[in-house]
């Protein structure tokens, strides 16, 4: 039956017109964007599952930022390390040439005194971005992955670098740094604390109780931020007043940084002793560290004098112990060195893993793409046709009338 109201070859036409146009709008999307799932509404679940995978690939990308810095860290680490040994290899040739008695065993020992002081110089200098690792003052966590379990649950993994100690000189408690308040926090070699802006009032003691301070020994304080430091002479170590010595000296550094509101006074009726009072508005933050000289993992280093054919002798049994040490920790940071290069080329192959993974889920097969274009402009030109043709039928109705 025909009908003019009703031509059912134009909406069968019309539908598949529709749906062709459709097709040719996602594979041109396709085309444009390169991605077969390019939001959630081509594919949830792919989607989804790209989208965590994407976020995982970031933080390996900082993962991997991470252990380039450590690795960087670590080497220099090692560099000082091995330079250490080869200085004290250098001291040991000169101590085996004290041993012979017809030499000049005081330019030998000046010799020696050169080396200790280029030893200490490297350990000082060996510091990447702030943090030494070899003066003894600790080591560090560097980040080394994320871990995600079935649950979805992430966990991040760290390699754990142990710092060595080359110093010569270290921490130890030896009752040395005292706040006078409860609010100062002490350790024996150490202090801190708040000084409260507006009139705040703190003391700081040095060698409470009477501590001795012996040549070499170092005081710092560090005031907002700013550090000054006292080193203790054998002139200072000499003399009846030491303690006193170090606290001047420390109160002059410290009133040269010129900080706001802030006032320290030497309080001379009790040995030693700094008085803080803070008048600013900003509360300041006041710590204290004391080393002690010959403390540190080559603290022996300073027992070594070979001006003398005594002293010669045991130099000799006390370097073969100081180039063990140094090897030693060589050795140490050249392992984990080694680890953290192992564990950043895995990092990088994960991510490019991780990558194409994602690219497989969500990306177009653009040749595909290409040839399905084709395909649907011809089935759209064919389509347009048809629904011409169909269109036109009700036209021949007109036939009948005449």
């Amino acid at each position: 039956m025909s009908s003019i109201l009703t031509n059912n070859s134009a909406m069968v036409a019309l539908q598949t017109l529709k749906s062709i146009n459709s097709g040719l709008a996602d594979t041109q999307s396709q085309i444009a964007t390169g991605k077969n799932v390019a939001s959630a509404k081509d594919n949830s679940a792919v989607w989804a599952i790209s989208k965590v995978m994407e976020s995982d690939v970031q933080g390996f990308k900082a993962i991997s930022d991470s252990l380039s810095l450590g690795e960087s860290t670590v080497a220099v680490a090692r560099q000082a390390s091995e330079t250490v040994t080869d200085l004290l290899t250098q001291m040991k040739g000169k101590i085996v040439a004290a041993q012979e008695d017809n030499v000049d065993r005081v330019k030998i020992n000046a010799d020696v005194s050169a080396l200790k002081e280029q030893i200490a110089s490297v350990v000082g200098a060996a510091q990447f971005n702030g943090l030494n690792l070899v003066n003894g003052s600790g080591g560090a966590n560097i980040l080394s992955s994320l871990d995600r379990d079935a649950a979805g649950t992430v966990t991040s993994s760290s390699i754990t670098v142990a710092g060595q100690d080359l110093s010569q000189g270290g921490y130890t408690a030896n009752d040395v740094l005292s706040g006078s308040s409860a609010g100062a926090s002490s350790d024996g070699d150490a202090v801190a604390f708040s000084l409260d802006g507006g009139g705040g009032n703190e003391q700081v003691e040095i060698a409470e109780n009477g501590a001795a301070l012996v040549a070499g020994d170092k005081v710092s304080l560090s005031v907002a931020g700013e550090t000054v430091t006292y080193t203790v002479s054998a002139d200072d170590a000499a003399s009846t007043t030491t303690a006193d010595l170090v606290a001047v000296g420390l109160k002059s550094q410290i009133d040269s940084l010129n900080i706001a509101g802030l006032t320290v006074d030497y309080d001379s009726g009790t040995p030693g002793t700094l008085d803080f009072t803070n008048a600013s508005a900003t509360d300041l933050t006041v710590s204290g560290q004391y080393t002690n000289a010959g403390s540190g993992g080559l603290g022996a280093l300073s027992t070594i004098d070979v001006s003398t054919g005594g002293g010669a002798s045991t130099a000799l049994g006390t370097i073969e112990t100081l180039i063990d040490t140094a090897i030693d920790a060589a050795a140490a940071f050249g392992s984990v060195e080694n680890r953290i290069s192992t564990q950043s080329d895995f990092i990088s192959n994960l991510s490019d893993s991780l990558t194409s993974g994602i690219g497989a889920m969500v990306d177009a097969d653009m040749e595909e793409a290409s040839a399905r274009l084709q395909a649907l402009q011809v089935q759209q030109q064919l389509g347009v046709q048809a629904l011409s043709i169909a269109n036109q039928a009700p036209q021949s109705l007109l036939s009948l009338f005449r």
